[in-house]
């Protein structure tokens, strides 16, 4: 009799699952981080442009802090950035979908966001959700650098010494987080938040390139802080480099 009752438990503890491994894990499992076949990866590459007669850079007023204008000339917004043939600077590219349903890598190395000269360096820069975010103040005057994300928590940092640095992460995707300086109007800069590492800055030639990314189908955006955003869908092959060129026109 202890024997038939110990039978009908072990029968009973099997199929309820005790003992064994849980099958209702394998639905909410976090996406591998397999690594990026990269034989079958391409490139995408290509340039802004600006249709029309950008205004000139607005001169930057910094003579309330001396210890700002002591370090410029003729100080200038980085709101247009205008190379040769109207190419178009700090415009942030990303792959808006397409990506398959997996998690990337996040880097070690920490992104930074350098007061210098009274101004963020850089303009608008890429980061990854979870990737650390160094804030430094480089000059020798209060900063504060004040976050306004609508996806992850607002924080607004002073930082009263020169080589003070703070370290942030935002745990969400965000295009764009904009970042402003109470202290110094004038001070402003942009962050794109992304959980995939496929984005870039453009540089003030309006070049820009993505490497290493999967073979497939995808929409990319190009957001900038005068003009919006603009969409392009590309398919990228094996070994091949795909051209993705955006124009963004003064009448937007």
């Amino acid at each position: 009799m202890k024997k038939l009752l110990l039978v009908m438990f072990l029968a009973l503890l099997t199929a309820c699952g005790g003992g064994g491994e849980d099958s209702s894990t394998s639905s909410s499992e976090t996406p591998a981080l397999e690594p990026i076949d990269l034989g079958a990866v391409g490139e995408l590459t290509g340039t802004i442009n600006l249709e029309g007669t950008a205004p000139a850079m607005r001169e930057i007023q910094m003579s309330a802090d001396p210890n700002c204008s002591r370090l410029h000339t003729s100080p200038v917004q980085e709101q247009f950035v205008i190379g040769e043939n109207g190419s178009l600077g700090n415009v942030f590219v990303y792959v808006k979908s397409g990506l398959p349903d997996r998690n990337f890598p996040v880097p070690d190395e920490p992104v930074m966001i350098d007061q210098q000269g009274c101004m963020y360096e850089p303009h608008v820069l890429g980061i990854r959700a979870g990737q650390t975010l160094i804030v430094r103040n480089s000059d020798e005057t209060l900063h504060n650098i004040h976050a306004m994300p609508k996806n992850n928590p607002e924080f607004n940092i002073g930082q009263p010494v020169k080589g003070i640095e703070t370290k942030k992460t935002f745990a969400n995707a965000e295009v764009m987080v904009p970042f402003k300086c109470d202290v110094h109007k004038w001070m402003n800069s942009y962050a794109g938040v992304l959980d995939h590492p496929y984005f870039a800055v453009s540089a003030p030639n309006g070049s820009f390139n993505i490497p290493d990314l999967p073979a497939g189908d995808y929409v990319i955006e190009a957001w900038h802080e005068r003009f919006g955003t603009q969409e392009i869908t590309v398919t990228v092959a094996e070994s091949a480099t795909v051209e993705a060129n955006f124009t963004f026109s003064m009448d937007e």
